[in-house]
């Protein structure tokens, strides 16, 4: 049996722009895609922590280095420059495969300059 898990993320990053009128999808700088290993053209989520908006696309590259997260199309209604938000790339695999495989989940600062990348999500001790 397949079941779905997660292969990757960038957590808190933050939107640097909005685009009503572009045909769709995220812009990604590709520094940032390497890092959460993404590809080009994959279905990816986007959980909007600033207003809970969820939304589902696919990753095109931007400009290496930029920072860029860029909500294109239709999303651009719900996500909005300056908004918080996680981007999450799932896959399916079966419990054998899973068990060897670990998710990339990238933390970012301000600017969404990569500042780590752990093997496995994470609970915050209070």
């Amino acid at each position: 049996m397949l079941r779905q898990f997660l292969l990757g993320k960038i957590h808190r990053c933050v939107v640097t722009r909005a685009d009503l009128d572009y045909m769709g999808s995220i812009t990604i700088d590709p520094v940032l895609i390497e890092a959460a290993g993404f590809l080009e053209n994959e279905k990816i989520d986007i959980y909007d922590i600033t207003n809970g908006s969820r939304i589902s696309t696919y990753v095109i590259p931007g400009t290496s280095g930029s920072g860029e997260i860029g909500i294109n199309g239709a999303a651009a209604h719900h996500v909005q420059a300056g908004d918080l938000v996680i981007l999450a790339a799932y896959g399916w695999m079966t419990e054998q495969e899973a068990a060897g495989r670990r998710p990339k989940v990238v933390f970012v600062d301000g600017h969404n300059a990569p500042l780590r990348t752990l093997d496995r999500e994470c609970t915050p001790v209070a």
